[in-house]
């Protein structure tokens, strides 16, 4: 089996990415992201440590995370089974991605970025869910923020597309980023078209 060992050899082998690939990146929330991570409940950490990496599913009853600024983000711990794999790679290193999901859409949002812990008794007290309180908060800065190509949902089957959800769209998000230049509604309108051929 041959190993790809080199970024040349892996280039090589990829067209270069589409300019609506790279122009969606921001450094920071803008608003039609911030709509989009504040309606999620559900997303996936992902850190790296001297252990190795971990990923960790979480969410919540409402917003899965709670927007401070334009480039900060809070995620409360809420007790788990106390392995602290997450919790430990980034008080070791701080490095962090999220991945947040939403049923009845395919489209995803990365955020990248550092974190770090907190135990700030007043922050805690504002997650507080009846007596109960997130044992930490992990504070997030973001790095960039993008969507993620839709396929991957689209290819699994994971859920149905539900038209009624109120969220940005990436035709939306592409032409916020680019003043106009990509995306758009006649982006949002073909793109179930033209992906069908390009699933596999």
């Amino acid at each position: 089996m041959n190993r790809i060992a080199s970024i040349p050899d892996l280039e090589a082998l990829y067209p270069e990415a589409v300019p609506a690939a790279l122009v969606k990146v921001s450094p920071v929330l803008t608003p039609l992201y911030r709509r989009w991570v504040e309606a999620a409940r559900f997303c996936i950490l992902s850190t790296v440590g001297p252990e190795g990496v971990h990923g960790s599913p979480r969410g919540d009853d409402g917003p899965v995370i709670r927007v401070d600024g334009p480039d900060r983000l809070l995620l409360p711990d809420w007790r788990g089974n106390n392995r602290l794999d997450c919790l430990r790679d980034i008080v070791s290193d701080g490095r962090c991605a999220l991945l947040f999901m939403i049923p009845g859409t395919h489209t995803t949002v990365r955020v990248n970025g550092r974190a770090f812990l907190t135990d700030d008794p007043d922050l805690r007290q504002s997650f507080a869910k009846g007596e109960r309180l997130p044992a930490t908060v992990i504070v997030i800065e973001i790095s960039e923020v993008y969507t993620q190509c839709a396929k991957a949902l689209m290819r699994s089957g994971l859920w149905p597309r539900d038209a009624t959800l109120d969220l940005p769209s990436v035709g939306e998000i592409l032409a916020d980023m680019s003043q106009g230049a990509q995306g758009g509604a006649d982006y949002d309108r073909n793109y179930p078209e033209y992906a069908k051929t390009r699933l596999w």
